[in-house]
């Protein structure tokens, strides 16, 4: 990253009133910038567990991608298309569609920096056996390195959006991004950033889609061309792991066991802080803290810290509890590519 680098993103009235936050994690995006992680050393607290267990179980797909997702810099904006948001089927379907041209200028410019393999030169001369092999190198990669993290990823995005919202409601836009992170700086009309480069973002009425991510690091990352729906895409935080005494299954499950804890989860709801969950159920502000942090332990939410407050809010596993242990649609209806 060059040193004092900044991304400007220039925002209208109209711009500020279609500012709007990903209602999910997005499959590619999240595929894509796990691949950064998986070669970057510098995140061993967040991710060193995560890269020593992926290494492990991949076969030859670091060898494909990383031609086409270098350590750093620029990767063509076709290998995130919007469909991302609706699942990793519509996602590699859409990618798939990808008109050959788009392919061919995208690839061009990756090419400037550095000699391509045959098979991506092929694609960019608009070989369709080529782009479907780059889909299914994806999808392996996906497979390994996040589908069995996809819970805690969505966890933690879901906390960040909850924050963001309440942010959202007691403030408007302007709050909103004021409120998020420290790399990112919002100073009306322009919201500036970190950033490798020195960039102007122009949104010119389109608005901003704010794309929270779990492995986004360091810089927000958008698209190369500005013709591109505007997305913003920014690193949600990664608390230091708490020492937590192993205990076995059934001590456990026998600490969740009691109507107090049941009525936290109820009473967390979209999202709420340590005090207003204590109003809500009607306990002590210590007793709230100390179920909380049992329930969190236990894998069952999350907590953000927002200023001099916390955020709490459900994983996916503690929705799920709620509803009496029937998972919550982790997808949605897939289809074909026609």
């Amino acid at each position: 990253m060059g040193g004092g680098s900044v991304l400007r993103v220039h925002f209208s009235g109209l711009d500020l009133a279609r500012v709007r936050i990903a209602a999910r994690p997005d499959v590619l995006w999240e595929t894509i910038l796990s691949f950064h992680r998986l070669r970057d050393r510098r995140d061993d607290t967040a991710f060193g567990k995560w890269r020593a267990e992926t290494r492990g179980k991949l076969n030859g797909e670091t060898r494909l991608l990383a031609p086409l997702v270098p350590t750093r810099g620029y990767f063509p904006d076709f290998l995130t298309p919007p469909e991302g948001l609706l699942g990793l089927d519509n996602a590699l379907c859409a990618l798939r569609e990808t008109p050959p041209a788009r392919v061919h200028t995208e690839l061009s410019r990756l090419s400037h920096a550095r000699p391509l393999p045959s098979w991506i030169r092929a694609m960019g001369d608009g070989d369709v056996r080529q782009i479907g092999r780059l889909a299914g190198t994806l999808h392996r990669y996906h497979d390994v390195a996040v589908a069995p993290y996809w819970p805690r990823l969505q966890a933690r995005i879901e906390a960040d959006r909850a924050a963001r919202g309440r942010a959202l409601l007691d403030g408007g836009a302007d709050r909103l991004l004021a409120s998020l992170p420290p790399m990112l700086r919002w100073r009306a009309p322009v919201l500036e950033a970190d950033y490798p480069v020195d960039r102007d973002l122009h949104l010119d009425g389109r608005g901003l889609l704010l794309m929270p991510s779990y492995f986004c690091r360091r810089t927000p990352v958008t698209f190369h061309n500005p013709d591109l729906t505007p997305v913003l895409v920014y690193p949600v935080e990664h608390p230091v792991p708490r020492a937590v005494p192993a205990l076995p299954p059934e001590r456990s499950l026998g600490r969740l066991v009691g109507r107090t804890r049941s009525a936290i989860l109820q009473g967390i709801g979209v999202g709420c802080t340590t005090s207003e969950l204590a109003r809500r159920v009607d306990v002590s502000l210590a007793s709230a803290s100390q179920h909380a942090t049992v329930l969190r332990d236990a894998g069952l939410l999350v907590t953000l810290r927002q200023g001099n407050a916390v955020l709490h809010t459900l994983t996916p596993l503690g929705a799920a509890l709620l509803r009496g242990g029937v998972p919550a649609e982790a997808a949605y209806e897939r289809s074909g590519c026609g």
